[in-house]
């Protein structure tokens, strides 16, 4: 009887830690980095940041450390404040996904482009793009 017990113990414990397992693995990572490029907090947004990653801004592309990122993501957000950021898409593996996104900042649209990779038990941004949208209204849309 007390095998019995034995067994059915570890047979709960191991089907619970599998249940947390796979609740921390569907946590979706996009959504406190989508917070932080909505909100232009650029401090909040770096902790995301792999140790070096790539980084373009406006066809500005560069490798950069974490702290180089979060200087470039600072000034960007200085000079285009964002009012909201929307993710369109995602896809990828359990180790590695990516997110397609749209910000309205500064008056424009740009198009973010977003790569994460796990690392030990967490995901960091290993590359992050922001691009001015393809679909801008011309001058002779907007009545000039």
């Amino acid at each position: 009887m007390k095998t019995f017990e034995t067994l059915t113990l570890m047979l709960v414990l191991l089907t619970a830690g599998n249940v947390c397992s796979a609740q921390i693995n569907n946590t979706n990572v996009f959504t406190p980095i989508s917070k932080y490029l909505g909100k232009g907090d650029a401090e909040s947004l770096s902790a995301w940041f792999a140790d070096n990653l790539q980084v373009s801004v406006i066809s500005q592309e560069s490798p950069a450390s974490k702290t180089q990122a979060r200087q470039i993501f600072k000034s960007f957000f200085a000079s285009y404040p964002p009012k909201e950021f929307t993710i369109t898409h995602t896809a990828g593996r359990s180790n590695m996904k990516y997110a397609l996104g749209t910000m309205i900042a500064g008056g424009e649209r740009f198009d973010v482009t977003i790569f994460v990779a796990r690392k030990d038990s967490t995901y960091l941004i290993q590359q992050l793009s922001i691009e001015r949208g393809q679909f801008r209204p011309s001058a002779r849309m907007n009545g000039r």
